[in-house]
């Protein structure tokens, strides 16, 4: 995806094509929570599980001359009540976000006298994977804010059905020093793999380029290969982080080890399943 002209009045911005799918509630507010605990409590068959199990997927867009705005996520999401409360309100935030920063650019660059150029947010979650007791999300971003060139992060969550939750997968380690030790090593090895297959050779000279990264600062997916346990890890690099934005982002997949599943919390621990 590439990111992005000229926003002459907030009309256009009331006319670009704006789609809500569902309603909007703060993270971690009692809406949130009573959301969450909707179709647990409805009685079975009724409206509200009815409603909840037949959700489909999110995909709102938006495009007019001062922004472009896209934001997705899958129908398994927008069958979680609770979840699809906080992605909804998590989209507004973006969207907002976004407008105020573009709003802000479009007049100075009025003022300075020279282009505008649309700014951009397009994010799109997707499913990793759906076991008994979690849903997995990924989520890639796309951004452009006037720059050379836009920019790509990532996002990643996961929805504890038994306590209608979300988490991020760190909060399911003891800590983010306990994660770091057990990946640190296989990441650095597949970093350096990965550079290769690219033709990059990696100095290790501990430049900002030249170091290997703490895994825990990144984006952690976690997934699974048989729907049951999670076994499987992928740590998203987005550019700058280990190399120059020519070089791109790295998903760097790595083996579920004993390590990693001994620095899982206890009440996570049951959930994770070691293939190394």
């Amino acid at each position: 995806m590439t990111n992005l002209r000229h926003y002459p009045s907030a009309a256009l911005l009331l006319s670009g094509a704006l789609i809500l799918t569902a309603c909007s509630e703060k993270p971690d507010t009692p809406a949130e929570k009573a959301a969450a605990a909707a179709v647990p409590g409805a009685p079975p068959g009724g409206p509200a599980d009815v409603a909840a199990k037949n959700a489909p997927a999110s995909d709102v867009k938006e495009k007019n001359e001062l922004v472009e705005f896209a934001y997705s996520y899958p129908a398994e999401a927008a069958q979680i009540p609770g979840l699809a409360a906080w992605l909804d309100n998590d989209r507004a935030t973006q969207r907002d976000a976004l407008v105020s920063a573009a709003r802000r650019d479009q007049a100075a660059a009025d003022k300075e006298g020279f282009p505008y150029y649309a700014h951009s947010h397009l994010q799109k979650w997707q499913r990793i994977t759906s076991t008994p007791r979690f849903l997995s999300l990924s989520a890639e971003i796309e951004t452009y804010m006037g720059g050379a060139h836009g920019m790509q992060t990532f996002d990643t969550l996961v929805w504890d059905r038994n306590r209608a939750k979300r988490l991020k997968p760190l909060d399911m380690f003891a800590s983010g020093e306990a994660f770091d030790k057990a990946v640190n090593d296989d990441l650095c090895a597949a970093i350096e793999r990965a550079k290769a297959a690219r033709g990059v050779e990696w100095v290790r000279d501990g430049s900002p380029f030249g170091k290997c990264p703490s895994a825990a600062a990144q984006t952690v997916w976690l997934g699974s290969s048989d729907g049951r346990y999670l076994d499987r890890l992928t740590i998203a690099i987005a550019p700058y982080e280990i190399g120059a934005y020519a070089e791109g982002s790295y998903k760097i997949n790595l083996p579920m080890s004993q390590a990693i599943v001994h620095a899982v919390k206890p009440e996570y621990a049951r959930d994770f399943l070691p293939t190394k």
